[in-house]
């Protein structure tokens, strides 16, 4: 049975949530895709969704150049429901009225429903929703009913329900809306007859035998870094067509501590991978020496890195694809949707025409990267690669201030792996969304023993994120920080003191350089 045959369509009207709804139904195991709103009814009803959410945007439908979906798909009979910018076109589309408000809504309000309705079926009367809003639904459409309402919104939520067209001025999606999770369960279930098939272990297995029937008897090359999306689209292939797959890892140097032997050792002897490894410490280093610019470090390593990529893929002979760790939200930022593109990926977009492959392989396009962890530990890989932290391509190179030395990537190496050890050690490494240690680049006084010392300062990052677009500083206990700052004093050379960036994102960036 092919999954995907229940998919929900998420059309983008550009609204910061927009990937959100599209993983708030993918929790709910429905398969969904995130579309442009210049999606026409004809194209929605020959991909055959099951149903169409409209997502939020910054727009006011009643403005010229506001975006607006093709009214013919309200006559195709797909479900469809309208989250806040959203429920406004619907209205204004089907002939209510949309105007803008004296009194405008933000942030937790409470709201009472009409629990007889099937989006709020087995939910509570009253409960409290997340309002983002200046403009209301003044009027609704001929046939409509409101379902739900607001102190200073008198149309929260509507729905047609012979129609089968439902509405909602607030944000479902979001954690501040108590039960927004049962509404998108009822819109999905009730509305749209889905049946939550869309399981991981399905994917696992539907993806390896559709690359078994891409791929054949050809080769496929990948660049494994260790992360977790190289990684698992890595096993994914090798899955299906075993020694095959080739897969390179360039080991700059760069990498945390162990980190070169743990991936060598999962790939190579757990699950017998055609892995070559490449180590280029002393080329990388060389190539930095007395670089302080983080961008020119960056760009160094990036050059350098397809540099020893192309010599070694060379060797190889003739090789037809290249696979690589795309995945949904890479897309998405690469600008695919209406969201505003937030940054370029170097592998959305297609192939140069000189690279010399037939084409690409990317296993994990259409996940998340919660889903891309489950799809890793449905395949078997440890949870401690699985849940590996965040980690820039750059490596240690932009977490080391100035010039980069391999002495002072060991100090950095040592104060970062008691760091992962601690946060470990109490239960932090899952609840923390990214931490790591920073070599500052200051010297400073200290007195160690009974003498005056002048020495490296460490300093610790940790946030918490949902989207890593914001975050806010993590509150670690003190008493944690205590025994990670002890340690590290203790036991690194070369550092007298420690300190705790309390920044959130913005105004700072998650990563120092």
């Amino acid at each position: 049975m092919d999954i995907k045959n229940e998919k929900i369509l998420v059309m983008d009207f550009g609204g910061q949530y927009s990937q959100l709804i599209a993983r708030r139904v993918r929790e709910c195991n429905v398969y969904c895709e995130l579309k442009s709103y210049k999606m026409t009814a004809e194209e929605i009803k020959q991909q055959g969704y099951r149903g169409i959410i409209f997502t939020g945007g910054p727009n006011s439908t009643y403005d010229e150049n506001a975006p607006k979906c093709d009214p013919k798909l309200f006559e195709l009979g797909i479900p469809v429901l309208g989250i806040c910018y959203g429920a406004q076109l619907m209205a204004q589309t089907l002939g209510g009225k949309v105007q803008s408000s004296d009194i405008k809504e933000y942030g937790k309000t409470n709201v009472e429903f009409n629990t007889s309705s099937l989006l709020f079926h087995a939910a509570k009367s009253e409960n409290v929703c997340w309002m983002s809003h200046t403009d209301y639904i003044a009027e609704v459409p001929y046939d409509f009913k409101i379902t739900a309402i607001s102190a200073d919104c008198p149309v929260a939520a509507m729905e047609n329900l012979k129609k089968n067209l439902y509405a909602v001025q607030f944000h479902p999606e979001v954690q501040h809306t108590n039960e927004g999770m049962l509404y998108l369960k009822n819109f999905l279930y009730n509305a749209c007859g889905c049946t939550a098939e869309w399981q991981m272990s399905s994917f696992v297995k539907d993806t390896i035998q559709q690359l078994k029937e891409k791929i054949g008897d050809k080769k496929v090359l990948c660049a494994l870094s260790g992360g977790v999306d190289s990684s698992v689209a890595a096993l994914l292939v090798h899955k299906a067509v075993g020694r095959q797959l080739t897969c390179i890892f360039v080991d700059h140097g760069l990498l945390r501590k162990d980190e070169g032997d743990q991936v060598e050792s999962v790939f190579k002897q757990q699950f017998d991978m055609n892995l070559i490894r490449v180590n280029a410490k002393d080329r990388f280093l060389s190539k930095l020496a007395g670089v302080s610019d983080p961008e020119r470090k960056r760009k160094i390593i990036g050059e350098e890195f397809i540099r020893v990529f192309e010599e070694e893929s060379h060797k190889l002979g003739k090789v037809e694809y290249l696979c690589q760790g795309t995945i949904y939200p890479d897309v998405v930022e690469s600008g695919v949707g209406e969201s505003a593109v937030i940054k370029s990926h170097h592998n959305v977009g297609g192939l140069p025409e000189d690279v010399g492959f037939e084409g690409i392989i990317e296993p994990l396009r259409d996940l998340f990267k919660d889903e891309v962890r489950r799809a890793g530990l449905e395949l078997g890989i440890p949870e401690f690669l699985v849940w590996r932290q965040p980690f820039p391509g750059p490596g240690l190179a932009i977490r080391v201030m100035g010039d980069v030395t391999e002495e002072k990537l060991d100090i950095l190496k040592e104060a970062d792996a008691i760091m992962r050890e601690e946060f470990a050690n109490n239960g932090l490494d899952r609840s923390v969304n990214q931490y790591f240690a920073v070599l500052t680049g200051i010297k400073s006084v200290g007195v160690m023993g009974d003498g005056r010392t002048y020495d490296n300062t460490i300093a610790l990052r940790a946030v918490t994120t949902s989207d890593f677009m914001t975050a806010d500083w993590a509150r670690v206990p003190y008493d944690i920080l205590e025994k990670i700052s002890n340690r590290i004093i203790n036991e690194v050379n070369n550092v007298n003191r420690v300190v705790y960036d309390i920044t959130s994102k913005p105004p700072a960036t998650i990563e120092w350089e």
